[in-house]
């Protein structure tokens, strides 16, 4: 059609020059007509393609090294995430992986049964504000189930993010969701939906983490209260899916010898650096390029390419994702170098699981907190400083005092909870570890405000119920807000931290 009018096009303008008649006003807005379509049907510029370094390029190893320690920042996070796999593949039946932290066969979760204990080093900066849940789906190997009971007024919100740590979906309180049953789909999936499935929420990565949360007031009667209703939390393949609520007493799940025990106080290694070079093919496979990547796709596999070919490339490779742990990465396991400033030396950030091309602030979250909500669910402050900008540390004491209009502005609750130098709990023998909303023996002053004593040793008289015990050398913390209000997201400063007189 289009060859059509072009003919008709150049046919009209030979015969009005041969002819050499005036032409009529009806010549004249065919003419019109023409010339306008002969400019829709222009051919457009063709996209110029950048497919990386031609095949077979020299690549010195200072080239190599350099690519490298870019390589092994970009893809830290992701090979971290694709080894977590391979943990859950050794897991029997859901349990709990000595005896602290829930684990699953892939497809499934386990959910514990009480906060988490100080012995978990699977995942840093937990906390003791809500009952978790953990398990890992490979969607390309099965859609999966998730079950979610009626919480009722119950804070609760089920964390899904791909193998990028981008979430997916939105599940929980803030969103409203309903009881029901939902099915978490990949990329690829052009299956029906069973009927009875409340809803399909779509992963553009083969391989999903999902992580239940529900609140819980640190009470014996809440504590009892709660089991019935995790009892409810199941994952399972959709091969499974019957349409009925299955039911799991996690009281009684078993415990497992922790194989992959650190052993260090630090979490455990699911990067080596040593062998990051040979499983980052595989993890290039698994996550597809997001749009502007494909030339950075093609650089780095080249680079692997030619190391695959030159043992003293591959030994260059290796160096640098040595260096790159060391020098990189490491760093981002203190506070002080993750997010952007907040005001009185709290850094917050504004993309958590919404990271996008943002690899700065993935692989800064990763090393230093892995699991973080996307902000409309969760807001986290980080502080390692006190309000002169001297790092914090138990030799001394301190105070942190919301005034009345400064407490965190939250639907869901808020808790503040003290890390010691790897980002785990401090173990002390009053087995406190943070507080907050749990907390509903929290002592207020007079003018409505809050203070919150951070000590080495425990206080006396009505501070103690307000005592957040600290290690007596360098620390940390955080302070989350779930669900927080709007007032929040625009921007919050939490107040300083004060050397206690």
């Amino acid at each position: 059609m289009k060859k059509l009018v072009y003919f008709f096009a150049i046919s009209l303008l030979i015969s009005a020059c041969n002819n050499k008649k005036p032409i009529t006003t009806e010549e004249k807005q065919c003419e019109s007509s023409v010339s306008q379509n002969i400019e829709k049907i222009t051919p457009a510029p063709q996209a110029i393609t950048v497919p990386g370094p031609v095949a077979g390029t020299v690549m010195p190893e200072e080239y190599v090294y350099q690519m490298g320690k870019q390589m092994y920042f970009w893809g830290w996070p992701l090979v971290n995430m694709h080894n977590r796999v391979l943990v859950m593949r050794q897991v029997p039946e859901p349990g709990l992986n000595g005896g602290a932290v829930p684990v699953a066969p892939v497809g499934q979760l386990c959910m514990l049964a009480d906060y988490i204990t100080p012995a978990e080093r699977y995942v840093a900066c937990p906390n003791q504000d809500v009952v978790y849940g953990f398990g890992i789906g490979m969607l390309n190997e099965s859609p999966i189930v998730l079950q979610v009971p009626d919480f009722g007024e119950r804070f609760w919100i089920v964390q899904m993010v791909n193998q990028r740590t981008d979430g997916i979906g939105g599940l929980g309180s803030m969103y409203g969701s309903k009881s029901g049953f939902y099915m978490i789909v990949g990329p690829d999936w052009k299956g029906e939906t069973p009927q009875g499935i409340t809803q399909v929420i779509h992963s553009n990565t083969n391989m999903v983490v999902v992580i239940p949360r529900a609140f819980m007031n640190n009470t014996p009667e809440d504590k009892t209260a709660i089991q019935p209703l995790i009892n409810q939390v199941m994952m399972y393949p959709v091969a499974q899916f019957d349409g009925k609520m299955k039911t799991t007493d996690w009281t009684k799940a078993p415990a497992f010898p922790d194989t992959n025990k650190s052993g260090s106080g630090q979490e455990v290694a699911f990067v080596i650096p040593e062998k990051f070079f040979d499983e980052l093919p595989d993890v290039i496979k698994e996550v597809p390029a997001l749009p502007g990547e494909e030339s950075m796709y093609a650089s780095f596999n080249s680079v692997l390419e030619a190391a695959n070919k030159n043992k003293d490339l591959k030994a260059a490779l290796v160096k640098a994702a040595i260096d790159a742990e060391k020098e990189l990465i490491e760093p981002f396991r203190q506070f002080k170098n993750v997010g952007i400033p907040a005001g009185n030396h709290w850094n917050t950030t504004k993309n958590g699981a919404a990271f996008g091309t943002d690899y700065l602030s993935r692989t800064a979250t990763a090393r230093a907190n892995i699991f973080v909500n996307q902000p409309v669910e969760t807001i986290y402050y980080n502080q390692d400083f006190d309000s002169t900008g001297k790092e914090l540390n138990g030799k001394a004491n301190y105070t942190i005092t919301f005034k009345k209009e400064e407490l965190p502005a939250v639907k869901g609750f808020w808790s503040l909870t003290v890390y010691d130098q790897h980002h785990f709990f401090y173990q002390n023998p009053e087995e406190i570890y943070s507080l907050g909303t749990k907390n509903k023996d929290l002592k207020h002053n007079a003018d409505g405000s809050l203070t919150i004593y951070l000590q080495n040793k425990k206080p006396e008289g009505d501070k103690v119920s307000n005592w957040l015990p600290i290690p007596a050398a360098k620390f940390g913390f955080l302070l989350r807000a779930y669900w927080p209000e709007e007032s929040m997201v625009k921007g919050y400063t939490p107040p300083a931290v004060v050397v206690a007189k």
